[in-house]
């Protein structure tokens, strides 16, 4: 399994990093547990969550997925050395004062995060979402602050424009603060805009490393879903709505053409595509059972061609 350096970080990290949202929300404790047994025991091993998931479902809070790794870590003595843990601060946690990047939150919030996952350190805190309310220089010395004070490892921005990220290089140069390390778009092979030109020329540029969400667009690649009948039943069917367009079933075409030529599932095309973008470090993929761990790793395998990755982008 070829593995990448995370920009500048030193991290060394498989192929594939695991979508953390759905502990504790599609998944449940159990299956929880033998999914990320299970997509260790193939190799990889770095696991995305953020404090807020999944506060969107009724009844939860948020924390529940960081919650759901901290009991894993618990029954699995030694694990937490063998796997690299990101996790997110700024989204609305609900109680006053606790969204944003203020240096006030972020010292709060890590002390949560830390706390549920039940480990002295997280490798890589992202700012999750902008926050316009705040300086760079604030939120960049907060993390300067748990930087040194060994809280965490690695910094990244989740959700920032070309202008934010530059803006933040710039202001990390010009005052001695850590700049962020890595990057956190939407990007899969039908979202582009979001990462594809300057953003992706920045982050070559500065060896910043890129891991990419709704890498999969939220299962639509999968192929599993062409009409608004195939989404009876899918929870937030609303997220792949906007996928079922021409340009969305032309796509899904040339996909399954090129995922029958390889005896491979659509989505793992779709995460090999990305695995071989250039300046993509790794795509973010949840998987809710040991199948679709084990599809990761077929995926992780699949070798596409330059004429394979050519006929996928310009689809």
């Amino acid at each position: 399994m070829n593995r990448k350096t995370l920009g500048t970080t030193g991290f060394d990290i498989a192929p594939i990093v695991f979508g953390g949202n759905v502990l504790g929300w599609t998944t449940d404790e159990a299956e929880s547990f033998r999914v990320l047994d299970a997509f260790v025991d193939h190799g990889f091993d770095t696991i995305d969550t953020a404090d807020v998931y999944s506060a969107w479902v009724e009844g939860n809070s948020g924390g529940e997925s960081e919650t759901m790794l901290g009991k894993w870590f618990a029954a699995r003595p030694g694990m937490r050395d063998k796997v690299k843990v990101f996790t997110k601060v700024g989204s609305d946690m609900g109680g006053p004062g606790e969204k944003g990047l203020s240096e006030a939150w972020i010292l709060k919030a890590v002390e949560k995060s830390l706390t549920r996952m039940g480990t002295d350190a997280i490798d890589l805190y992202f700012s999750h979402w902008p926050d316009a309310s705040v300086t760079h220089a604030e939120t960049l010395g907060a993390y300067d602050k748990l930087l040194k004070a060994g809280k965490i490892r690695a910094i990244g921005a989740s959700n920032y424009d070309a202008a934010l990220l530059k803006a933040a290089l710039e202001t990390s140069a010009a005052e001695g603060l850590p700049a962020y390390q890595v990057i956190q778009p939407e990007y899969n092979l039908y979202d582009r805009a979001a990462f594809d030109g300057e953003l992706r020329d920045i982050c070559m540029r500065n060896n910043i490393g890129v891991v990419t969400y709704f890498s999969l667009a939220s299962g639509f690649l999968s192929g599993k879903y062409r009409s608004a009948a195939d989404l009876e039943g899918r929870k937030r069917a609303d997220m792949v709505e906007k996928y079922l367009t021409e340009r969305g079933m032309r796509l899904l075409d040339v996909l399954e053409d090129v995922a029958a030529a390889h005896k491979a599932a659509p989505a793992e095309v779709a995460l090999a595509w990305l695995i071989g973008r250039e300046g993509v470090t790794a795509p973010i993929a949840s998987a809710t059972s040991v199948a679709q761990v084990e599809s990761f790793a077929r995926a992780a395998a699949l070798k596409l061609s330059a004429e394979d990755m050519a006929r996928l982008t310009d689809a």
